[in-house]
């Protein structure tokens, strides 16, 4: 049972920046262009605005979640006593923090960037279609001048979690291979060779593989998410 949870202590450590970064990111480029357009305080988003707020948010994050993914990925990967039935079979990273070091000493500190590029034009998109669809949805079922409500919200966060990873998951099977890449031996020359080897190999249908799984998953999650922001905005803007 525990191999369902490996590799889950380092996003678990970096979540907190990483969701912060996302969302602060988002809330202030959103002001930063709804100024620009000479809009009050109280007029509606413009949604190309809320589109690339949320494509800024997604990079911006790529910083923080590339060295802790790349560990989560390679510790859920590791399936060496698996193969090898050998008794003095030992994994090739002990945990976390050795999985870490070892990829920055034998790797480079290059090597905690590998598949950051995926993973940028993974997260850029799919957080883009994750924050205007939160807000079209919400538009769309909340009556004008009141405040969502609580059913509202939840169902515009789930759903919105399910577009973002449709969008997202093509970039994240890339990211995830190009970061198991190098454990054992090289296999992909790059990030377009990934592509290309990849769909050739297994047929376009490889771009999607995972997506049941992480719609399954964002729903809930997703829902949680925005919730929980959302009780946070108005604590926040009430105590003020």
């Amino acid at each position: 049972m525990s191999g369902f949870y490996r590799g889950m202590s380092m996003p678990v450590t970096t979540v907190s920046i990483s969701s912060s970064l996302v969302f602060g990111t988002y809330r202030n480029v959103l002001h930063h262009l709804h100024a620009l357009r000479d809009r009050r305080a109280g007029d509606a988003h413009h949604k190309a605005d809320i589109f690339l707020s949320g494509f800024a948010g997604g990079v911006a994050q790529v910083s923080v979640m590339s060295p802790a993914d790349i560990v989560k990925v390679r510790l859920q990967c590791q399936t060496e006593v698996l193969q090898n039935l050998r008794p003095d079979s030992k994994l090739k990273y002990r945990g976390p923090l050795h999985c870490l070091l070892s990829i920055a000493r034998n790797e480079g500190v290059r090597g905690l960037y590998r598949g950051s590029g995926a993973l940028a034009l993974r997260d850029g998109p799919s957080f883009a279609t994750y924050f205007l669809t939160y807000n079209s949805i919400c538009d769309l079922l909340s009556a004008h001048g009141k405040q969502t409500e609580w059913t509202v919200i939840l169902f515009a966060g789930g759903a919105s979690g399910m577009c973002g990873w449709a969008v997202g998951t093509p970039m994240d099977v890339i990211k995830a291979r190009l970061q198991v890449d190098g454990m054992n031996r090289q296999r992909y020359r790059g990030f377009i060779h990934c592509i290309t080897d990849s769909v050739k190999t297994e047929g376009p249908a490889v771009l999607f593989k995972g997506l049941s799984v992480n719609c399954i998953r964002a729903f809930p999650v997703n829902m949680t998410v925005f919730a929980t922001y959302e009780l946070v905005v108005r604590v926040v803007r009430g105590a003020s």
